[in-house]
């Protein structure tokens, strides 16, 4: 028997390209699942549109999409790295599925790392998809794009380790209703709609420190203010993503 019988050879892909497969996977599964697309896309839309048409909430001076844009930025972030990843994975989770590709030839790592990329892919569609409608709506946007870039990849990665440590300790069903109750209750006290300075004094400290806080009022700097960067928030992202990683790496159960 020659030594090119076998053409090509049985073994494991590159693992680049397992990667990118699992990848183009999890961003296809995401985008047909009709709940995260809920999340990601109708309700960040809606509210965008709602209230930037109907002068509900007081914003301040000026435009309503002006403020209200970079908060609903900061929101579809957050309905994707946290809320809708963490509900995904726990499921995963549940029914066998992580532990049936943690036996795969692709690593551990890799498929946290596809995941990740996953939810960066959809991100960038729902900013492209929100920009172009907050600018419809006569959106007028500042600031250095590189500052922008770097508070959303800070604000994913803050999100993205606390969805992961949510799906990887709680039951599915607890990650499902704890996943959806943060989500509304960070909706309303997180400054994307209401400006954190309508809540008392002693709180709004407190919630400056929260991820969607940090994330929605540092592109408010940035997109609405011209500000070149917001260090403050930056590092209070950096924080959240630094703990909620190395938590969800210590913590996370694969069964």
């Amino acid at each position: 028997m020659s030594a090119g019988t076998y053409t090509p050879r049985p073994g494991a892909a590159p693992l680049p390209r397992m990667i990118a497969a699992q990848t183009a996977l999890e961003t296809r599964m995401l985008l047909r699942n009709g709940e995260q697309l809920l999340l990601t896309v109708i309700i960040p839309t809606l509210l965008l549109v709602l209230f930037s048409a109907v002068d509900i909430v007081d914003t301040g001076s000026g435009a309503s999409v002006d403020f209200l844009a970079p908060g609903i930025l900061a929101l579809a972030v957050m309905s994707t790295a946290f809320t809708g990843q963490a509900i995904a994975t726990g499921f995963e989770r549940r029914y066998g599925v992580l532990k049936r590709l943690g036996a795969s030839p692709l690593p551990r790592w890799a498929l946290m790392t596809a995941k990740t990329l996953s939810v960066l892919v959809t991100e960038v569609l729902q900013v492209l998809l929100l920009t172009a409608i907050a600018l419809t709506l006569g959106w007028s946007p500042q600031g250095n794009p590189l500052s922008v870039l770097l508070l959303l990849v800070l604000g994913t990665a803050a999100f993205s380790g606390l969805g992961l440590l949510m799906a990887g300790t709680l039951k599915a069903e607890a990650t499902l209703a704890a996943a959806n109750l943060v989500f509304l209750l960070l909706l309303v006290g997180g400054g994307v709609i209401v400006p954190l300075d309508k809540f008392p004094d002693a709180v709004q400290s407190v919630l400056g420190l929260l991820p969607i806080s940090a994330l929605s009022e540092g592109l408010r700097d940035v997109l609405q203010n011209g500000a070149s960067m917001p260090w403050a928030q930056a590092g209070i992202l950096a924080v959240w993503a630094v703990l909620g990683l190395g938590a969800a790496a210590k913590f996370f159960r694969w069964e």
